[in-house]
């Protein structure tokens, strides 16, 4: 049995990884935790903390961390520094594990990063893992920061780092953009985006997880990066297409030229709001396929149909 910590396990992307290795043969997850009285799965242990800290005194016997414990990326950052802050936790706070898990002899170290490492935009190309990053906002430069300094820790401890790029995680129960985005499409609210002609890729939260289980057994993934996608980029309209056809909706979307959205948006301060919508972020996740043999479970448009129809019957 493989004893896995999961940090940040009670979030949106650790929650569904502790409870798919408590569904598997051969792990013993262990979900660090900073709330009393919560229910994990059978098998599941829990570790109690008041933050990553105090860590480093639980380690023993632990085989693998898959790290998903972060300052998460907001529209509007109220912090005064918000570089600051975003490297106070997703920085120094994982080099430090890292470190403490290399002192407990821990076999393999998954960080999930994001695709914001890499940058906000694609243009003539998608991201491949050769693409110079060049992250523009301080969480995608926190993240890009922690790469580095774990390749670093994994060539002078043996430590094992693997490292994992997604683009935007969705599902029915997703917060954020995609939250919203969801509740749009429901009230069946019309949105000026028919214009835009961009392509943009996804993964749907079952299939990260799936491929996040992979890079903590998979020989070929020791300190290696790794971008990661459903496979099939699509441009907003079918975005909203495909989610809205799940709810049994037709998507209601107006032409109205994108210089325009975007120059409303920035009127209204919500620039990267409109970035998101209008323009391509594209990734190419051929070498997570090619060197761990790996295929995402759910295809792009199922698991769009599937969040949205999801969506929609917990509003029934």
């Amino acid at each position: 049995m493989a004893r896995v910590l999961v940090t940040g396990a009670t979030g949106f992307v650790g929650s569904a990884l502790i409870d798919r290795l408590a569904s598997l043969d051969g792990f013993d997850p262990v979900a660090a935790v900073r709330r009393t009285g919560l229910v994990l799965p059978a098998g599941a242990e829990q570790v109690h903390l008041r933050d990553l800290s105090e860590l480093a005194s639980k380690l023993d016997g632990i085989d693998a961390i898959m790290h998903c414990a972060a300052r998460v990326h907001v529209m509007s950052d109220s912090a005064v520094d918000p570089l600051t802050e975003f490297r106070s936790v997703n920085t120094e706070a994982t080099l430090q594990l890292a470190e403490a898990a290399a002192r407990a002899g821990v076999r393999r170290f998954l960080f999930l990063s994001s695709i914001k490492a890499s940058g906000e935009e694609t243009l003539a190309a998608p991201f491949t893992e050769l693409t110079p990053p060049q992250p523009e906002t301080p969480y995608g430069q926190s993240k890009l920061e922690a790469e580095t300094g774990l390749r670093r820790i994994a060539e002078q401890t043996g430590l094992e780092v693997v490292i994992v790029r997604p683009p935007l995680v969705y599902a029915a129960h997703a917060g954020g953009n995609f939250a919203r985005l969801l509740r749009w499409l429901h009230r069946g609210w019309p949105l000026p985006l028919a214009s835009v002609d961009n392509r943009r890729s996804y993964i749907a939260l079952e299939n990260l997880v799936d491929v996040c289980v992979r890079g903590i057994v998979h020989p070929k993934a020791a300190n290696e990066l790794f971008l990661v996608s459903d496979g099939e980029d699509l441009s907003t309209p079918e975005l909203l297409r495909t989610i809205a056809d799940g709810m049994g909706r037709r998507a209601s979307s107006l032409p109205f030229p994108v210089p325009l959205i975007r120059l409303a948006a920035s009127l209204l301060g919500r620039d990267e709001a409109a970035r998101q919508v209008c323009s391509s972020l594209a990734v190419d996740s051929g070498k997570v396929r090619m060197m761990l043999d790996w295929l995402p479970p759910l295809g792009t448009h199922a698991a769009l149909k599937a969040a949205g129809a999801a969506f929609a019957a917990a509003r029934r």
